[in-house]
């Protein structure tokens, strides 16, 4: 069977290939053969300024329990939560797991994402349907918040790996707008005309090119960091069938027919070895696996309804999968929401938690020595802490819709953005 390529408007480099799962109408992708010993030591010739690679075979070895940075000695453990229709910050001590401050920010907060020097955590409030899009500082030493920034719609915030830049994902004008990563002062902008609901992304393992999500078009956008280019589209395949949405908390796995002719792709996050793009799709029920250098996809991995966030565990070998259980944008109250364990080695998944009496698990992240899945349960207006050695859950009240919350301190060196991609 030949792949089948699509190629956008105007765009030369845009391939999907339509394979064969026996259940869900894709087949898996085949693992990545591990490295020969005589190239185990070649370096990773990564973008001026942006820190070495110190594991080719394992690009999260620096974001390993043990591992979080001296200068974030001191800062308090958190978890910050952005409220998205009630406007404010709730701040949760984990050890107690209650919330100990809450605090108003600016309109629509999104995601909370530390700065590339670990120095700041920027609030997005991106001002849904106005022009009163901000980012809000938070100083971490003490947990306040500083004067926002005016900034155009910024949905999310990423940094580029040399840390010259912040990357404004402005969602609603098809644009990525690089600004000073201390100022917010505007450098340059990408337009991305062909990425409709650009939102998430993640970054080659050289620093070079980056892939974002394009929520709306059920496609990936190629970006070219060094000449400031759109490198292409790739249209994401979507299954013969997925999981049913039906308030049945626990129970089987019930299929259906899919008949959405797009997908809704949403969070990504590379391989350990930086060959493969994982892309969560809440329309697909699963995960889209995507070869980086050739763009084209070559897998898809079933995990539950609605994919959503994905986080690497700290030692690199598993990949755990937020399912926000209903395949609507604004969803029910105590859907079908489940977390899936894939293994990064056979890009299977190991483990399966849905969520005790249903629920939505959204953004979030991993505590900094691996024991605990922090998760925003979205519609139901509840953090979930997630013990990741057993799938235990417990439950937090926060504020209304919270969204893309962050994990403080965390292992890493420097961080690309979102709710924590360190390392």
């Amino acid at each position: 069977m030949k792949p089948t390529v699509r190629l956008l408007s105007g765009v030369a480099v845009a391939a999907v290939v339509a394979l064969a799962w026996p259940r869900l109408g894709l087949r898996a992708a085949a693992p990545v053969a591990p490295a020969s010993s005589a190239s185990a030591n070649v370096a990773v010739a990564t973008v001026p300024g942006m820190p070495p690679v110190l594991d080719p075979h394992n690009l999260y070895s620096e974001t390993a329990p043990g591992k979080v940075s001296p200068a974030l000695k001191g800062d308090p453990a958190r978890i910050y939560v952005p409220n998205l229709r009630s406007d404010d910050v709730s701040v949760i001590d984990p050890e107690t797991l209650k919330v100990v401050d809450r605090f108003k920010v600016g309109d629509s907060p999104q995601h909370i994402v530390p700065a590339w020097d670990l120095r700041t955590l920027w609030v997005a409030n991106n001002a849904e349907r106005k022009k009163t899009g901000s980012l809000t500082p938070i100083d971490p030493r003490t947990g306040k918040p500083g004067r926002a920034v005016d900034v155009d719609d910024p949905y999310n915030l990423y940094f580029t790996p040399d840390g010259k830049s912040a990357i404004v994902v402005a969602e609603a004008r098809h644009r990525l707008d690089f600004r000073d990563p201390k100022t917010m002062a505007m450098q340059y902008s990408i337009e991305v005309p062909q990425c409709g609901g650009i939102n998430h992304a993640d970054f080659s393992i050289d620093g070079r090119y980056a892939i974002f999500t394009c929520e709306f078009q059920g496609s990936l956008a190629k970006i070219d960091l060094v000449n400031r280019s759109v490198l292409g589209y790739l249209v994401l395949q979507m299954p013969k069938t997925r999981f049913k949405d039906v308030p049945v908390i626990g129970g089987p796995d019930v299929s259906e027919i899919c008949t959405s002719r797009k997908g809704m792709p949403q969070d990504i996050r590379i391989s350990p070895n930086g060959k493969r793009f994982f892309v969560a799709d809440m329309e697909a029920d699963g995960v889209h696996v995507v070869d980086g250098e050739t763009f084209q996809e070559v897998g898809f991995i079933p995990t539950g309804v609605a994919a959503h966030g994905l986080y690497p565990s700290r030692d690199g070998k598993s990949l755990y999968v937020a399912n926000r259980g209903s395949h609507k944008i604004h969803g029910p109250k105590r859907g079908k929401g489940s977390v899936s364990v894939i293994d990064f080695a056979t890009e299977k998944v190991v483990s399966q938690w849905p969520v005790p009496g249903g629920g939505s698990p959204d953004m979030g992240n991993i505590s900094a020595d691996g024991r605990w899945l922090w998760l925003a349960g979205r519609f139901d207006d509840v953090v979930y802490r997630i013990d990741t050695t057993n799938g235990d859950m417990r439950k937090i009240k926060v504020g209304m819709e919270p969204h893309g919350l962050v994990v403080w301190p965390l292992p890493g060196r420097y961080s690309l953005g979102h709710t924590g991609n360190l390392r």
